[in-house]
């Protein structure tokens, strides 16, 4: 017959729990722990998600602490609960480092509360138990779920807190290992992934933007890394830049100028920044229109024929030298017909018309070129080289043009 547990004092119906209590609700907790474990997983589809990931195993180890932890109170109530305590903040840090606000921990703890009141009403009916009985148990286990809310949200506000400035120094680290490139280990960065709650990307975009930078964090997505204290700030955003994600850099850029980088492998974002810088720059030198927001991949072409002066420098040696020889003003003649016929492939009088001149001068400077250049305007390779240099020393004149 099952032992009975007398009832409480009428006079104090929601005082402590007896001792007796704790030795009828221990052998229950592993059922019960694995009840509130479907329940909750069930309510929460992020706890399962997270049940199965890394930290599945110590989230476990904390939920049943402070279970038993509440059975231990109730057969001793000087029990210390500094193990439990420590599992609870980290359980508080652990949501604000995922983002979340405490309502979803709340929920939990309380889902958690009510099997346990549901399981105490089967066992109790078994035990014969009290109302006042169940009334004490009922009260004790909110109060001890008040005290679980009281110590996560603890470690919640320690990481909130921690944000504005540690919490950004780790992520303005964690941007710069990224952008370190591949000799960083990447232990390293997964670690740092780990404490700020940032989850490495298969891609990146990556931003430069114009100095001094500001940037409305309100208005821009939790998942952006930046670093606006960097003499050429930057910014990195996780994936490709999509409508959203403009939008986002819109509104959360509002009076600063930025270049958009190309969407690359987490592994090229050094790639992604090196180009969104070069574009600010040749924006700078008049070869790029100006614009809020400039996008590299309108402007892959100019990249690459300026990407490398030097060899540009060489290039034109070699392609331009057939008109070497010949006075200036003739060969800046020539240069900017030739430039038109490789950009249109139009007839004389629509070159004609392009430059300025009549249609027989353009037949006569077209001979001129053909006996200059020869094969070289014939051959696919070479016609392609002359036209590439011709299209980069536009550029370039560009740039003279406005910043001389």
């Amino acid at each position: 017959m099952p032992h009975l547990i007398q009832p409480l004092d009428i006079g104090d119906p929601l005082g402590p729990l007896p001792q007796e209590f704790a030795a009828i609700m221990r052998p229950e907790l592993p059922s019960l722990i694995k009840e509130i474990g479907v329940e909750v997983t069930r309510a929460y589809p992020e706890y399962a998600r997270l049940l199965e990931g890394p930290n599945g195993q110590t989230i476990r180890v904390g939920v049943e602490q402070s279970l038993a932890s509440f059975v231990d109170l109730v057969a001793e109530p000087s029990t210390s609960t500094e193990v439990r305590d420590d599992m609870c903040r980290r359980f508080g840090r652990f949501e604000a480092y995922e983002g979340r606000t405490m309502d979803t921990l709340q929920g939990a703890y309380r889902l958690g509360a009510r099997v346990a009141l549901r399981r105490a009403k089967k066992v109790g009916r078994s035990y014969n138990f009290s109302p006042m009985l169940m009334l004490s148990f009922a009260d004790a286990v909110f109060a001890y779920i008040d005290e679980l809310e009281s110590l996560s949200r603890e470690g919640f506000l320690e990481v909130q807190s921690q944000s504005g400035e540690q919490g950004e120094a780790m992520r303005r680290r964690l941007l710069h290992l990224i952008l370190t490139g591949s000799p960083v280990p990447r232990t390293a960065i997964a670690e740092l992934c780990e404490q700020t709650g940032w989850v490495l990307p298969e891609q990146v975009t990556l931003v430069a933007v114009r100095a001094p930078a500001g940037l409305d964090r309100f208005s821009a997505d939790r998942d952006i890394l930046a670093d606006l204290s960097d003499p050429q700030p930057h910014l990195l955003i996780p994936g490709p830049l999509d409508d959203a994600r403009r939008l986002m850099l819109e509104q959360s850029l509002p009076t600063t100028r930025a270049a958009i980088g190309l969407t690359v492998p987490t592994a090229l974002a050094p790639d992604s920044l090196r180009w969104a810088r070069r574009v600010l720059e040749l924006v700078d030198s008049g070869v790029i229109d100006d614009a809020p927001m400039v996008h590299c991949e309108h402007h892959l072409t100019t990249l690459w024929l300026l990407s490398d002066p030097a060899l540009l420098d060489q290039l034109t040696e070699r392609e331009l030298a057939p008109v070497g020889g010949i006075s200036a003003a003739r060969r800046e003649r020539l240069i900017e017909t030739l430039s038109i016929w490789l950009d249109t492939r139009g007839t004389a009088a629509q070159m004609g018309e392009l430059l300025g001149v009549h249609p027989q001068t353009v037949r006569y400077r077209m001979r001129n070129l053909e006996s200059i250049f020869g094969q070289q305007l014939v051959d696919p390779e070479a016609r392609f080289s002359t036209e590439a240099v011709l299209r980069a020393l536009r550029l370039r004149a560009r740039s003279e043009r406005d910043t001389g």
